[in-house]
């Protein structure tokens, strides 16, 4: 027996230190970390379980000479911050983490299993894509990832974290996961590498232009968060698996308050300008109302006209979805519209309520807008409320004009509750444009035009460019005090908690995409 567990030993240090030496010198010189210490970094202390360790590849007829063990990924099971979550950590030591059969089989393993469990799925990406030598079946292999991603979309958090190189058709299974992070300088995405651009386009173009973390984070929306390091990133992670829950059946997890519900903001009175054409931060409007605070960007440097995050009011999660007024007075266009759909879809899968505050003059105009699909990517955002089943609130800081105000989570569309400023504008459209087609001919005629048409400006916004005629038809729930807008929130989401709604029984609706 003695001989037996001392093979068995060896075997283990084997597939703990499946790369060569000469591999992992070079991963820690571009300051990387290996496969297992990302795991090590990532997991509660010692509660790491791992699958498949003495795994080894079958393809002798493909030129693989060496068979090492794990066959360049490292799967199991473990702790973050005491929950059960799945991973798989791709080892770039090892064949440069070219998936294969085996390689492919193990990460089916434990995606199966997260899913048979209810629990999230974290991939820990750094590898070569598909294995040459293994050909067809490593690309059959890609196809059994692809399915699982998306059998477990809507029912577990899936979190794809990519720590390296991600090329080829290994890009489309983090692209089907719910949130991808990304390490500056250090990780790259792209279907097709620059050599490839440059033979067939002629476009000139560097790895970290074509698919780093900068690029992805600010112009192709891929990345959902981006940090400095893999420590921060990984940080990240737990962060964000705080405001999960485990599986579509469970409720986020909450927290004892530290931030007292009963709190007034009298400094929301303040944020807001005098003037309806001054821009103000809504990032400032949501970190005064939440706990302590502290809110969870959901990509902060793309569509930044449209603010999304994750946050807390008294100790339990919230997704909040703003206009941001400081980026295109707030406009909808179709990144932002695109960007808050995906964000509503995401929270209403995982029964996280919506927080909606509204500032939005319009959709942007514009012929690359109206040729882009604005119509169709706009109808995305309308959808995602239209269908989210999960409590929803409203509130109308000011501009709330025509079919943007409808899209941002109105009554009409089904919010359960809407509050409203007194600085509210509630209107088909703004003052100066609805008096350009009311009131032409009267301002044109008049003996001094611009005097004319300030006083019908006015006029209008006095009439019709407030809360007021909204409250008394009931789209408007109530008027409320910036001051208290924390406390109505807090005692709005604790109203409608025990929300109950079904859907029409269907296989799947036909969004706009």
């Amino acid at each position: 027996m003695q001989e037996r567990l001392e093979d068995l030993e060896r075997r283990k240090e084997e597939a703990r230190n499946a790369g060569p030496q000469r591999s992992v010198d070079r991963q820690h010189e571009k300051g990387k970390m290996l496969a297992r210490e990302r795991i090590e970094y990532l997991l509660d202390p010692g509660s790491f379980h791992e699958l498949d360790m003495l795994a080894r590849h079958r393809a002798h007829t493909a030129g693989l000479d060496s068979q090492p063990y794990t066959d360049g990924v490292v799967t199991g099971w473990g702790t973050v911050d005491g929950r059960k979550v799945f991973l798989f950590s791709q080892d770039f030591t090892v064949m440069g983490g070219a998936l294969g059969e085996v390689f492919a089989e193990k990460i089916h393993k434990v995606m199966d299993l997260a899913l048979s469990t209810g629990s999230p799925m974290i991939g820990l990406n750094d590898g070569a894509g598909a294995r040459i030598q293994e050909g067809v079946v490593s690309l059959d292999s890609y196809g059994g990832i692809f399915h699982r991603n998306v059998q477990s979309s809507g029912v577990i958090p899936q979190i794809s974290v990519i720590l390296g190189p991600c090329a080829g058709g290994a890009v489309y299974s983090p692209a089907m996961t719910d949130f991808i992070f990304m390490v500056r300088e250090k990780s790259h995405m792209f279907i097709t590498g620059p050599d490839v651009v440059k033979t067939v386009t002629g476009e000139e173009v560097t790895l970290e232009e074509l698919g780093g973390a900068n690029s992805h984070s600010t112009k192709s929306g891929v990345a959902t968060f981006v940090s400095n390091s893999e420590e921060e990133v990984l940080d990240q992670v737990k962060v964000l698996l705080s405001h999960l829950p485990a599986n579509n059946m469970e409720e986020p997890p909450s927290f004892e308050p530290t931030d007292d519900p009963e709190r007034l903001c009298p400094q929301l009175a303040e944020i807001m300008p005098d003037s309806a054409n001054m821009p103000y931060d809504m990032k400032a409007v949501i970190t005064e109302i939440v706990d302590d605070g502290e809110f969870l960007e959901y990509h902060s440097a793309w569509a930044p006209s449209i603010v999304c995050g994750f946050a807390r009011l008294d100790g339990k999660v919230v997704g909040v979805v703003g206009n941001q007024p400081l980026i295109l007075a707030g406009v909808l266009d179709i990144e932002s519209s695109s960007k808050a759909a995906r964000f509503v879809r995401t929270c209403d899968a995982f029964n996280i309520p919506l927080l909606t505050l509204v500032d939005v003059p319009g959709f942007l105009p514009g012929v690359d807008q109206e040729y882009g699909g604005i119509i169709r990517h706009g109808a995305k955002l309308l959808y995602a409320y239209c269908e989210a089943t999960v409590p929803r609130i409203q509130v109308v800081t000011r501009k709330a004009y025509g079919g943007a105000y409808v899209v941002m989570d109105s009554k009409s569309v089904g919010s359960d509750l809407a509050f409203a400023w007194p600085t509210a504008e509630l209107a088909v459209m703004g003052p100066q444009g609805a008096v350009e087609v009311l009131h032409r001919r009267d301002f044109q005629s008049a003996a001094d035009p611009d005097a004319r048409k300030a006083e019908l400006v006015d006029d209008y916004a006095e009439r019709f460019a407030n809360p007021y005629i909204a409250a008394e038809r009931g789209y408007v729930d109530d008027v409320i005090d910036p001051a208290e807008t924390r406390r109505k929130v807090i005692a709005g989401f604790a109203a409608i908690s025990t929300k109950r709604e079904e859907l029409p029984k269907r296989k799947h609706g036909v969004i706009p995409l």
